[in-house]
């Protein structure tokens, strides 16, 4: 650990620790796991039959990283779906011999089980035809999302001449591996606390509750300044219609120095069985970072309940599960 001497509070004690970017989520009455892992050289797999089972059960690699070419560094930020009968996960990844020309990948798995089934490589994510933009730059978070009949991904894509800048962009799909529509841009780092070290926008999730889409996303370099930014829609809307889009002008979940989680982001969230919305969420024990912070193998994942109130998602540390 880079920091041993850290504050240990009832709000810091991970819910699986080492594991960032964390995704859950419960598909066929069953849940499932997967996360960044400190070396992003694999992709790993949890399931239990409870939300708090994930936290002990045994963790399975199902996909390991190529020695070189695309696919060989920097694996990044698994999504598992179900979609069309066939498991997939999407993810992202770079090379050794390029290491930031970070791309989205997709695998997947025809049997019944993902963490016993066989999973094959599909390639990159193949964009519309007609598209000449999405992933020709630094590309990664991608996430994937129904609604009204129709599927839609999200991801964040650096542009730029002279700053890179990371925007969010959306896109309907036409199948699990390919762009029915070229990128549209969703939201651009525009308020200064998306703006500290670098201009970022990146790792959205999508929950549909109570007539209304909610889209969160995170924000700035990934030191303590990381935090969570908000958009939303009503549900009758088109995702694709920029217009139906709010965005907040503040950020929605910040570092909490009292309470020990710093650098709060790149969550997820999911339901249970009675509708109830939670989010997974990275954060770390402790402000001061040795090295790069995005080495820094102490991004441990945390699970909250989300509360709702004035039509809007409530991210509260009282409502975190699993406290020490």
């Amino acid at each position: 650990m880079n920091n041993s001497n850290y504050l240990k509070t009832a709000w810091n004690t991970p819910f699986i620790p080492r594991r960032a970017d964390p995704y859950i989520r419960r598909i066929d009455g069953r849940w499932y796991f997967t996360a960044s892992v400190p070396a992003y050289d694999c992709i790993i797999l949890r399931t239990a039959d409870t939300l708090e089972g994930l936290r002990n059960a045994p963790e399975q690699q199902v996909w390991q990283a190529h020695d070189c070419g695309c696919m060989s560094r920097h694996i990044w930020a698994p999504e598992l779906h179900r979609l069309d009968g066939s498991w997939y996960i999407y993810f992202a990844a770079g090379e050794r011999d390029d290491p930031w020309k970070i791309r989205p990948w997709v695998l997947r798995c025809r049997d019944e089980d993902p963490i016993t089934g066989r999973w094959e490589e599909c390639g990159m994510l193949e964009r519309a035809s007609g598209d000449e933009y999405s992933f020709e730059a630094f590309s990664l978070d991608m996430t994937v999302f129904q609604l009204n009949g129709k599927r839609y991904c999200i991801w964040a894509e650096k542009v730029g001449a002279g700053r890179m800048i990371s925007n969010l962009y959306i896109a309907e799909m036409e199948t699990p591996l390919k762009l029915k529509t070229p990128q549209m841009l969703l939201t651009s780092p525009t308020y200064a606390w998306e703006r500290h070290g670098f201009w970022v926008n990146e790792g959205p999730t999508v929950v549909e509750h109570q007539g209304r889409v909610y889209m969160t996303y995170s924000a700035s370099d990934t030191s303590a300044a990381y935090c969570m930014g908000l958009l939303w829609m009503e549900a009758d809307a088109d995702p694709m219609d920029i217009a139906a889009w709010h965005k907040l002008s503040k950020p929605v979940f910040v570092t909490d120095a009292e309470k020990g989680i710093y650098g709060p982001g790149h969550n997820t969230f999911f339901t249970d069985e009675e509708g109830a919305v939670y989010t997974s969420y990275h954060a770390r024990p402790y402000d001061e970072i040795v090295g790069d912070p995005l080495y820094d193998p102490n991004r441990h994942c945390f699970v909250m309940r989300v509360a709702f109130e004035n039509g809007l998602p409530v991210f509260s540390l009282e409502n975190q599960l699993f406290q020490g």
